[in-house]
Parts: C-alpha cells; structure tokens; sequence
C-alpha cells in the first residue's frame, strides 16, 4: 500500500510471507532517524543514508532473520524505493542527478546517480570477507539493487580504494545518501520544470 503525504513525503508499507515492512520519509527533512530492522549492522547502515542524505527516514522491519537477513535487506531496500518514488511524484523541480566522491579511511567509494525512472546498478565494490560481524557482505550489494530498480534510479557505485570490508560498505551508504541528497535537492533557476527534454520522468 502507497500512501502519498504532504509535501515530498511519503509512507509504504509492505507486508509478504518474509517480511513485514513500514517506511517513512521526508526528503525535506534534516536527516533524523529512528531505523529498526532486527539487524545491527544494516540498522548502522541505514542511519548513516539518512543522516547524509538529509532524509528523514523511519523504518521498521519484522523480517524472518530465524532464515537469514536477506529477505529482510532487499524488502527494506524496495520499500524505501517505492517511498522515493511516491515522494519525488513527478520530479518537477528537482536537481535530478548526483554524485560523490566519498573517503572513509583505507576506503574510496565513487557514487553517479540518476533519478531517470530507468533502473541500471553498476557495481564494482569487492569486499574481502564474507561478513562484518554477522553480516553478510553480499546483501549490501542486494539492498542497492533493490533500491536502483524499485527507486527507478541509474546507479553507479565503484570502489576506488579500500581493503577494510567494513570501511568499504559504510562509504558505499554514505556516499550514495550523498549523491541522494543532491539529486533530490530542489533546483532554484528550475523550480518549476521537469529536469528532462522529455518533459517527463
């Protein structure tokens, strides 16, 4: 169920057999969180795309983790795209694209993002251990996937440097939040079009 809010608002939620998900968000916020999933890690993860993204975002998950996390991370990750999605609406006025370059220690992660409507997740990260704590590495790249194709986002995310698994992961958030918050951003001399020839996104 999507239910559009005022302003660039917006609530999902979203129940299956695996996973029982509420999202909410305010891409005008100032980046408060209050994230829930069941997941350390992926909670630590989720605060950090808020905070730098400047979205205020509240996400609870009841997931099946008696199974694994995996369920749970791609459900969120299409939970917060389809919010993208209700909340952007027609995406007049907005910047559009976005991009960062993010350093987090021994890690460089590149973000180049495009709210086009037209889902495409380039990802070049390699992290060197299957887990950070109990965390499986490979569901970060799951969650993004989810988020690209449910958030219609063209994302590119590529690992410039980094050896530490946990440094490479948490600025692959923070850079993409980055990258998020310029793209969502209201552009002033264009406050009033769609940022698209087209006339349509």
């Amino acid at each position: 169920m999507k239910k559009a809010m005022m302003m660039r608002k917006a609530e999902i939620t979203r129940k299956t057999a695996e996973t029982n998900i509420s999202v909410a968000i305010n891409l005008d916020g100032t980046g408060q969180y209050d994230n829930q999933t069941g997941i350390g890690f992926f909670d630590h993860m989720l605060d950090q795309l808020s905070r730098h993204s400047l979205i205020d975002m509240t996400i609870r998950c009841d997931g099946d983790l008696h199974i694994d996390d995996h369920h749970s991370v791609e459900d969120v990750g299409i939970a917060i795209g389809q919010a993208l999605t209700t909340a952007l609406g027609d995406k007049k006025g907005i910047r559009r694209y976005g991009e960062c370059h993010l350093a987090m220690d021994d890690a460089l992660i590149r973000t180049a993002l495009d709210l086009s409507g037209r889902p495409f997740l380039i990802w070049t990260l390699d992290m060197p251990t299957p887990k950070i704590g109990s965390f499986d590495t490979e569901l970060v790249r799951e969650f993004f996937q989810a988020l690209s194709t449910h958030g219609g986002i063209t994302l590119h995310v590529d690992q410039l440097h980094g050896f530490n698994s946990h440094h490479i992961a948490e600025a692959a958030f923070k850079s993409v939040a980055r990258a998020l918050r310029m793209a969502v951003e209201t552009d002033p001399r264009k406050a009033d079009a769609i940022p698209s020839t087209k006339g349509a996104l």
